[in-house]
């Protein structure tokens, strides 16, 4: 499934991906704050959400040095 996550990624604008970032990580609060009260009854959607969290940020660093290589250039 990650794989399949990864390239729908992928395909997303940087502002889209932005967008999605800020997304994801309010939701991982609210995921946290859930957890901290004891109503959370997934656990393994915070481990999933972090994950995803993650790609994106690697998504935009690559982004980011795609786009200072063109530049640069």
């Amino acid at each position: 499934m990650a794989t399949k996550r990864f390239k729908e990624l992928k395909n997303l604008s940087k502002d889209e991906l932005e967008i999605k970032v800020r997304e994801s990580e309010a939701q991982l609060f609210q995921i946290r704050m859930k957890k901290a009260t004891g109503q959370l009854k997934d656990t393994a959607s915070m481990w999933r959400l972090r994950k995803d969290v993650a790609r994106m940020k690697m998504l935009q660093g690559q982004q980011n040095s795609v786009s200072a290589d063109k530049a640069a250039r």
